[in-house]
């Protein structure tokens, strides 16, 4: 170590503690700095802040710039674009015909003239919202040109045809335009578009997804065309829809949204259209949709969608079965025998089974049902649901008023066609232990006459409302009120005081005893009766031909399921049947002279009276499963007659 160092050399004495006022001016400076870095790192802050502020605005500043940049390129929708939108299809369309007939076994020559045109039927899509313009598919021959394609030898372009299709015919879309709509419909079906869309299903693999996705958007052109103009449907079945609706139902694939559809699309075909009714009997369809619901005999569907496929075909069985000849066909096909079982094995679809069951007895047409019904053992099936209703299946949504109509209904239908032993063995029924099946019946008489009567306080207050305010109560008004005294009840009720005008009349005083027993003891009187079986075989109806299908379909009854109500359709049927029958032979061949049942409750049978031509109140609208519910204003054949109003309130059991 140097000696000079050693001799300047001190040790670390540490730091001397600062006087006062040195203390104080450290501090200060402190404090200075501490605010000088803080302000620093605001200021840095703020800096970033900005910069980040800045690049928002930039960045917003270029996607308005591309936006307004986009909007420059697109051209207005207008008549315009369009004639040059169709020229360019018509261009490119012939360019590959011609390219595949030059090139027949080289596809590289013509793929991509078909890249092209399947790039310009995309494009094509922007005329579905604009209807107004759809004239000028027609009147440029566009629509021909289109359906040509349906038949493309690459099924990619023939899908791209029909998803522009089922995109210009949605249902929303043509009810923007009318006049559009309509001449775009006029050139589809003069097209036949129909026939060239199942020709095209036939060759489509549903295996694939485009080409399942394909069929599904067919479904939905002949379902929008069907909702837009009802008469087609009797075209479209011609065309081969139902024979391919058909073949798909019954064809080994895994349930999946194409077979519900169908399903859907058949219910509509058959919708108030005896045509396609006797198309399908002639394809026997009834077996085809027998097989299909045997499915469900005695297993519950496994979806919510499964299930609703299951009401849709129960639906269209229940169509066909109005139809004379289909009842036939449906007896031979051993259907009673499938429903019967139904509603023992106690499935969902038991209460389908029973409606079925309800339109395949009803009218004259459903003796041999009936007959072949109490052969089956039947009435040892339906009684019982009878003497108890069973619970309300919140999958089903059926209700035990639905229950008790059919019931009554397919126990009036038996009464009136059965005879000889048959008829025999029914009122055996009503005389077992003790007579508790009378029991029951006056039971449901008192349970839907007091609904009834809540119905015509109701009523009768509002009319009297409307009297006071000077409101004018016209035809329409009263059917409006009669619909809602069907819905209370009164379709029940009328059916109810038939059975016990015919078992009363059956020449078994037990039974004649034992209603009259009851009456007297709930302070009843025969006269309600009589005057609910008069006011239903003698009322004038009113005159319905002039009113369009949207006030019949305002006018329609809805249970709460959301579907019109059957009982309307089914109230005419027994109308009609009991007129005719009463005026015929029916009532001779059970040794009952013409008028005898109803005279003995003390009036004469007026006869007849003449039916007028009625509009079809739709109460099969209830067909389509998802529920959607259109109604038609189409004639009923043979033509039904107008609701009856009701003159005579049942409050006060007046007359």
């Amino acid at each position: 170590m140097d000696v000079g160092e050693l001799l300047s050399y001190q040790p670390n004495r540490g730091t001397k503690r600062p006087r006062d006022d040195e203390e104080e001016e450290l501090k200060m400076r402190r404090r200075q700095a501490g605010t000088r870095e803080r302000g620093r790192y605001r200021e840095e802050e703020m800096t970033v802040v900005e910069e980040a502020d800045d690049d928002k605005k930039r960045l917003l500043q270029i996607i308005d710039r591309e936006g307004e940049e986009e909007e420059e390129e697109e051209e207005p929708l207008d008549e315009s674009s369009v004639k040059k939108m169709i020229l360019t299809f018509e261009k490119r369309s012939y360019k590959n015909q011609e390219l595949r007939i030059k090139f027949p076994d080289n596809p590289e020559k013509f793929m991509e003239s078909e890249l092209d045109l399947n790039d310009i039927i995309q494009e094509m899509h922007v005329v579905a919202t604009m209807p107004d313009l759809y004239h000028l598919l027609v009147e440029l021959n566009a629509v021909q040109s289109l359906l040509g394609l349906l038949g493309h030898d690459n099924t990619d372009v023939s899908i791209a045809v029909v998803d522009l299709l089922q995109e210009l015919t949605d249902i929303d879309t043509l009810h923007e335009s009318e006049e559009g709509a309509e001449v775009l419909t006029d050139a589809l079906v003069d097209g036949q578009v129909v026939a060239l869309l199942v020709q095209n299903l036939e060759r489509l693999d549903e295996s694939v997804k485009e080409e399942a996705d394909g069929v599904h958007n067919t479904l939905a052109i002949v379902e929008n065309m069907a909702e837009f103009r009802p008469e087609m449907c009797t075209e479209a079945a011609q065309q081969g829809l139902l024979q391919w609706l058909l073949k798909r139902l019954k064809a080994k694939m895994p349930f999946d949204a194409n077979k519900l559809y169908c399903s859907e699309v058949l219910a509509i075909l058959l919708q108030d259209n005896d045509e396609n009714r006797e198309l399908l009997g002639e394809l026997d369809g009834i077996d085809v949709l027998l097989q299909q619901l045997s499915v469900f005999k005695r297993h519950n569907p496994s979806t919510a969608e499964e299930q609703e496929m299951m009401e849709n075909l129960f639906d269209s069985l229940c169509s066909c079965l109005m139809l004379s000849s289909n009842r036939e066909r449906f007896l031979k096909g051993e259907g009673l025998q499938l429903m019967n079982l139904m509603l023992r094995e106690k499935k969902i679809s038991r209460s389908s089974a029973l409606k079925v069951l309800d339109h395949a007895m009803i009218g004259p047409e459903g003796t041999d049902n009936c007959h072949k019904f109490v052969d089956i053992l039947g009435l040892r099936t339906i009684f019982p649901l009878f003497m108890k209703s069973p619970r309300k299946i919140k999958k089903v949504g059926t209700t035990e008023k639905e229950h008790e109509e059919h019931v009554c209904s397919i126990l009036a239908s038996l009464l009136r066609n059965l005879r000889g032993q048959q008829r025999t063995r029914l009122l055996n029924k009503f005389t077992e232990n003790d007579s508790e099946k009378v029991d029951r019946l006056m039971e449901l008489h008192f349970k839907y006459l007091d609904a009834v009567q809540v119905a015509d306080k109701k009523i009768e207050g509002e009319k009297h409302d409307m009297v006071r305010r000077g409101e004018i109560i016209d035809n329409d008004i009263e059917d409006e009120f009669y619909l809602r005294r069907l819905d209370a009840g009164l379709f029940v009720l009328q059916h109810i005081c038939y059975i016990m005008a015919e078992i009363c009349n059956a020449n078994v005083p037990q039974i004649r005893q034992r209603v009259h027993q009851i009456l007297n003891m709930r302070g009843s009187s025969i006269k309600i009766v009589r005057h609910i079986i008069k006011a239903l075989f003698t009322e004038t109806p009113h005159d319905m031909t002039a009113r369009t299908g949207e006030d019949v379909e305002m006018a329609c009854s809805f249970r709460g399921s959301g579907s019109p109500s059957y009982s309307l359709e089914i109230q005419w049927w027994y109308v009609r049947s009991h007129r005719d029958w009463t005026d015929k032979q029916a009532w001779a061949s059970n040794q009952v002279p013409p008028g005898r049942a109803l005279s003995e409750w003390g009036w004469e049978d007026p006869g007849p009276p003449t039916p007028r031509e009625g509009v079809c109140l739709c109460p099969s609208s209830s067909l389509r499963g998802t529920g959607s519910g259109s109604s038609c204003a189409r004639p009923l054949q043979p033509p039904a007659v107008s609701l009856p109003s009701w003159n005579g309130s049942l409050v006060g059991g007046s007359e």
